[in-house]
C-alpha cells in the first residue's frame, strides 16, 4: 500500500472536486488560470528564500474557494512530494523534509500564491511546482522553479582569500620598491660619474675656465 502525504491527499481531493464541480455546472474551460513563476532560483545554504508565484484568472477570485498547492520534484526524478497547501487557511507540512521550512507568504485576493522556504538545506535541490485553482477556473498551466542551493563561503575561507590577496599585494609592493630604489641608485651613480668626469677634465685642461 502507498501511504500518501496528508497535504498531497487533501490537494488531490480538492482538485478532483473542482473538476467535478465544473462538469456539473456545464462550464467549459476557455483560457484557464495563468500562473507565473521565475524559471530558476538560487539560494545560499541555511538562508531564507521566497518562491514567487502569481496567478490571474478570468473569473473573480473567491478567497473561500481558491486552492494553492506546492509540490517538489527531486533531482533524482523521484515521486513528487507535497510542500505546502492553502485553502482559506495555510496548511504547512507536518511531515517530510519540508516540515518547519515552508511558510505562507501569499495573498490570494491579490493573485499571490508565494511561499517562503526557511533555512534551506542542499536536499531542497530540485523543481518546485506551483498550482492554483479558482473554481470554476481549474485548468491552466503550472509554474515550475528550478531551485539550487549553494554553499556559503565560511569565515576561514574568506580569511585565507584575504591573506592570499594581501600577501600578493605586499610582494608586489616590495618588488616595486626594490625596482624604484635600484633605478634611483643607478641614476645617482650616473650623475656622480658625469660630475666626476667633468671635474677631471677641468683639472687636466685649465683653459676650460
Amino acid at each position: 500500500h502507498i501511504l500518501l502525504n496528508p497535504l498531497l491527499l487533501l490537494s488531490l481531493i480538492f482538485l478532483h472536486l473542482s473538476d467535478f464541480a465544473v462538469c456539473l455546472s456545464g462550464l467549459r474551460p476557455v483560457s484557464g488560470i495563468d500562473i507565473s513563476t521565475p524559471s530558476s532560483v538560487e539560494a545560499v545554504n541555511g538562508t531564507n528564500v521566497k518562491l514567487k508565484c502569481t496567478f490571474s484568472s478570468k473569473y473573480k477570485v473567491n478567497p473561500q474557494s481558491v486552492a494553492v498547492s506546492w509540490n517538489f520534484r527531486p533531482l533524482n526524478s523521484g515521486s513528487d512530494e507535497s510542500v505546502f497547501y492553502y485553502h482559506e487557511t495555510p496548511y504547512p507540512p507536518q511531515t517530510g523534509r519540508f516540515k518547519g521550512h515552508a511558510v505562507w507568504s501569499g495573498d490570494v485576493t491579490r493573485g499571490d500564491a508565494s511561499i517562503t522556504l526557511q533555512e534551506v538545506p542542499p536536499t531542497f535541490n530540485g523543481t518546485f511546482v506551483c498550482q492554483v485553482r479558482n473554481p470554476p477556473d481549474v485548468h491552466g498551466n503550472s509554474g515550475e522553479i528550478n531551485f539550487r542551493v549553494v554553499n556559503k563561503v565560511s569565515l576561514s575561507e574568506i580569511g585565507i582569500l584575504a591573506a592570499a590577496v594581501g600577501g600578493a599585494c605586499g610582494i608586489i609592493m616590495v618588488l616595486l620598491g626594490i625596482f624604484v630604489a635600484v633605478r634611483y641608485c643607478k641614476k645617482n651613480r650616473m650623475d656622480n660619474d658625469i660630475e666626476l668626469h667633468s671635474r677631471e677634465q677641468e683639472w687636466k685642461d685649465p683653459t676650460v675656465w
